[in-house]
């Protein structure tokens, strides 16, 4: 039941870009999208949606099996038209209860024009601003923003990963990610290098 085989991202932008909500590829892949290069093996892939937008997953994955993670580490089957609830922001789907699951979708809280942070409300982003699009087109989640949910508790592959991004963030993106940790984990590790480096 928790076996996985992720789509490849070109297939899951294929079956996203139709989309007329904002979407953005998320976790290590959205960090290797911003660093330009891939540099680790990824044992599922991410979207992530605007909760207001959740009805967009059963329609681009039409004729899937949607399963809600309520709570994290157990799976729900999610109902067609049913409304996912705040407390559930992850969604496992795949095209068949005999295969694998392919595609995790995360969903997160928005005010108006504002991305909100489901783990501290006074993280905030503009929507419009939430992302980045590659070369290549791919929408992806801005490398601060998903650095910032990978700091809650590091694992060695977040931590390559913010090695990675700290390459290429921007000052701007570097004071964002600082505050942020700084308003929701005090006395963050990361807040050093980001400074220092």
């Amino acid at each position: 039941m928790w076996t996985w085989e992720p789509e490849s991202l070109d297939d899951v932008v294929a079956r996203f870009s139709g989309l007329r909500v904002p979407w953005w590829i998320a976790g290590g892949y959205a960090i290797e999208l911003a660093v330009g290069r891939s540099f680790r093996e990824h044992a599922d892939i991410d979207v992530l949606l605007l909760r207001r937008d959740q009805a967009a997953v059963q329609q681009v994955l039409a004729g899937w099996e949607w399963w809600a993670a309520d709570p994290p580490g157990v799976l729900c089957p999610w109902a067609h038209g049913e409304t996912l609830p705040p407390p559930v922001h992850d969604i496992w789907c795949r095209p068949s209860s005999v295969e694998p699951w392919r595609i995790q979708v995360m969903l997160d809280e928005s005010d108006g024009e504002d991305w909100v942070s489901r783990r501290n409300p006074r993280v905030r982003e503009p929507i419009a601003s939430l992302g980045h699009v590659s070369a290549d087109g791919v929408p992806y989640l801005a490398p601060e923003v998903q650095l910032f949910y990978k700091a809650k508790e590091p694992r060695p592959k977040d931590e390559a990963e913010f090695a990675a991004a700290l390459r290429v963030l921007l000052p701007e993106q570097r004071h964002w990610l600082s505050v942020a940790l700084a308003d929701t984990h005090g006395d963050h590790p990361w807040r050093r290098r980001l400074e220092d480096d």
